[in-house]
């Protein structure tokens, strides 16, 4: 089994309300993940403040769900990148599969989000995902390829740096999502460390770090975590209990080596 630090986090979607949110954050405030582990949650943007306040002297970081690529103006309904940064906030998920299939994300939407979000200083978390036609169809890796490359178009090498990735088929997520096999996983992602490293630089220093996510559970999360290209996980709603979440990043605790850099 391979040793590495690794990250995992948890969206909580549209779940929550400011009350729920903040107890649930209380509840994590003194939690301390094994050394090698960085880890996150994502809450609904009405507790994005109230979160970030519980957790500003926790280990444990706060990010946004979306954001739009403008800083202000006329864009009812948006939240900008400073908007999120002044929250506590420090990581922004962008590119959400749900957001690709129920609000108009596109590849060329998510690049500019992804460069608004570093401009301020933000860590975006890219999702990319594959539909259930195009992975029974063959045409997976050459999806993922495409949406990692347009989302880090422009990007800077010093801005790589900063970069997260998440792998989340959407045939696996949601109530009604399977679990992808680590050995698929394990293909997927190797293919993604050769396009990551492709954009980076074969010379380079830089390891974009690439996470898992989609049912993510207590039965596979170490299996994952162990994969060699796999460097942490999304938790969808096995995390959404801090009790839960708690457990899951404890679980990995003998896969982690602190030698390894986050």
């Amino acid at each position: 089994m391979s040793q590495k630090s690794i990250w995992i986090g948890t969206n909580w979607k549209m779940n929550k309300g400011p009350a729920a949110a903040i107890a649930d954050a209380r509840a994590l405030a003194f939690f301390r993940p094994p050394e090698g582990v960085r880890c996150f949650l994502a809450p609904p943007a009405t507790s994005l403040r109230d979160v970030g306040a519980v957790l500003q002297d926790s280990p444990l970081m706060v990010g946004a769900q979306n954001m739009y690529w403008e800083e202000n103006g006329a864009w009812t309904g948006e939240i900008s990148a400073p908007m999120i940064a002044e929250c506590g906030a420090s990581i922004v998920v962008l590119g959400h599969s749900e957001r690709r299939l129920h609000f108009g994300e596109t590849d060329w939407t998510v690049n500019l989000k992804v460069r608004a979000a570093l401009r301020h200083g933000l860590r975006p978390l890219i999702c990319i995902g594959d539909t259930l036609d195009e992975y029974e169809f063959g045409v997976s890796q050459e999806t993922l390829a495409r949406q990692t490359k347009i989302a880090l178009h422009g990007v800077s090498q010093e801005d790589l740096e900063r970069v997260l990735v998440v792998y989340e088929p959407v045939w696996a997520i949601g109530a009604a999502g399977r679990p992808a096999e680590p050995a698929f996983v394990s293909q997927i992602h190797t293919t993604l460390r050769g396009v990551v490293q492709g954009i980076v630089g074969q010379g380079s220093s830089v390891r974009i770090p690439l996470l898992y996510g989609g049912s993510v559970s207590r039965g596979n999360i170490r299996d994952y975590v162990a994969l060699p290209d796999v460097d942490g996980v999304l938790i969808g709603r096995a995390g959404w209990d801090p009790a839960d979440f708690m457990d899951l990043v404890e679980s990995v605790r003998d896969v982690v080596s602190p030698k390894v850099p986050a």
